[in-house]
């Protein structure tokens, strides 16, 4: 039995070692730039074949790299909606998509790279996908976004796609050029990631309760 849990302890730390390596490279270089040998090499690992033998295939490692953090974050998650149940406040909803990630990412140690892996697994139509899979099975997230939309005024389903995707992109990359920044020990416009996090909500409630202009130069 001893030897069992040894072995399974060692198993488990080689997964982490990988996952570990995997996400700094991927954030680092992007992820079909780096290979598996680099990863296992990265991860102190003598067979260039760990990788493939503990996570199958690259999307494989990417899913696991993703789930390794979207735990912590649906907890966070999960509190948070409970606390903002009852609320009418476009802001609590709005927070419930912002602050999660952001106060996880203030746990993890410095530097951190999980939000620059983030935008480069964004940036790929494939990969992207994965992420989408993991937020689609987010019962708070999905309660986030139906509470959000009953506290907006009806917009233009064009006008709503163009938005969400902009409020994507806002927080993807805006999330890790403030990691990047602090990684290199540059200057960031806001001291700590809650406040970063207020900023980014103040950003998003503006975006949504901006007026409509028509093709014609009409806003309403």
């Amino acid at each position: 039995m001893a030897g069992g849990t040894a072995r399974a302890e060692r198993v488990q730390a080689t997964r982490e070692a990988i996952l570990a390596a995997a996400e700094r490279l991927f954030a680092e270089h992007g992820v079909f730039a780096v290979s598996n040998r680099q990863i296992s090499e990265a991860a102190g690992q003598g067979n260039n074949a760990a990788v493939n033998y503990h996570f199958g295939t690259k999307t494989d490692l990417v899913r696991a790299i993703v789930r390794r953090h979207t735990e912590d974050i649906e907890r966070i998650r999960v509190r948070m909606v409970t606390e903002a149940t009852g609320s009418t406040d476009l802001r609590d909803w709005i927070a419930c998509f912002v602050r999660p990630n952001a106060e996880h990412l203030a746990t993890l140690d410095s530097p951190s790279w999980f939000a620059r892996f983030a935008a480069q697994v964004m940036t790929d139509p494939e990969l992207r996908d994965i992420m989408t899979a993991e937020s689609l099975t987010s019962p708070s997230l999905s309660r986030a976004v139906e509470e959000t939309k009953r506290c907006l005024p009806e917009l233009p389903a064009e006008v709503r796609a163009e938005r969400d995707e902009m409020i994507r992109q806002l927080m993807v990359h805006m999330t890790a050029e403030r990691e990047r920044a602090l990684a290199d020990g540059l200057p960031t416009a806001r001291a700590t990631w809650h406040e970063a996090a207020t900023g980014m909500i103040d950003a998003i409630v503006g975006l949504l309760q901006a007026p409509v202009t028509s093709a014609h130069g009409d806003s309403r």
